[in-house]
């Protein structure tokens, strides 16, 4: 990506190696949440122990991404556009960490209830946790080429996610109805459904950074048609 005319062309250098990290930063993070579903679906311990111990590198790269961030800002002084993406990378990196955490989180689970006579209760996760990967995928594919019509679709997938989630909270609700002795697992259950949840919530976050960044106009807490009008 070009981002512009500076005086100093290590600027720009700077500039994208910040970009690339972030892009890399994101990758591990989708592998982080796929890994922790398929070791929660499939009782995978030893993957389980994997997801949990790779957790203190995406956080490293969150402390790592942002201390250059805050160098450019203290050495170059970027304004207008340059500042922008400076601002969109440093709060994207606090989402993807926050993702990062809910794979770790989604792993201990795994951890904690690996009885196969619960195994149907992570099953009802499949399909959400499917949604939330391919949210993450696409959102950032759209950070990658900032696209804010990209960006714009993503966001709107969220409300599949919302549909997806309110029918597994009912289905798990039920299901401790008719098997109380089974709670304490299907709570458990119902955290990893909320943190999944959540994960399209922080992609929608990041989709409201791309906007920012290209058309200079902080979208946050309007409505999804508004945030339409602001892209066109």
């Amino acid at each position: 990506m070009h981002f512009g005319r500076h005086i100093s062309g290590q600027f720009n250098v700077e500039l994208e190696s910040i970009r690339t990290h972030v892009l890399t930063m994101g990758g591990l993070v989708e592998q982080q949440l796929s890994y922790s579903m398929q070791a929660l679906n499939k009782e995978d311990m030893e993957l389980a122990q994997k997801v949990i111990h790779d957790d203190h590198k995406v956080n490293a790269m969150e402390v790592s991404i942002d201390e250059a961030c805050t160098l450019i800002i203290a050495k170059r002084q970027p304004t207008a556009k340059d500042l922008r993406l400076v601002m969109a990378i440093i709060k994207t990196i606090t989402d993807l960490e926050r993702i990062g955490d809910v794979a770790a989180r989604i792993a201990r689970v795994a951890l904690e209830t690996p009885s196969t006579k619960h195994k149907h209760y992570h099953v009802s996760l499949e399909t959400l946790s499917r949604q939330a990967i391919a949210m993450l995928h696409q959102v950032l594919d759209a950070f990658a080429r900032m696209d804010v019509d990209a960006a714009a679709d993503v966001y709107k997938l969220d409300n599949n996610l919302d549909i997806e989630y309110k029918a597994v909270i009912a289905q798990l609700t039920k299901n401790m109805m008719e098997n109380p002795k089974n709670i304490p697992s299907i709570l458990q259950v119902m955290w990893s459904a909320r943190a999944i949840e959540r994960v399209g919530d922080r992609c929608q976050n990041i989709c409201e950074y791309i906007i920012y960044f290209v058309k200079g106009k902080d979208v946050r807490h309007l409505d999804e048609d508004d945030i339409y009008e602001h892209i066109k």
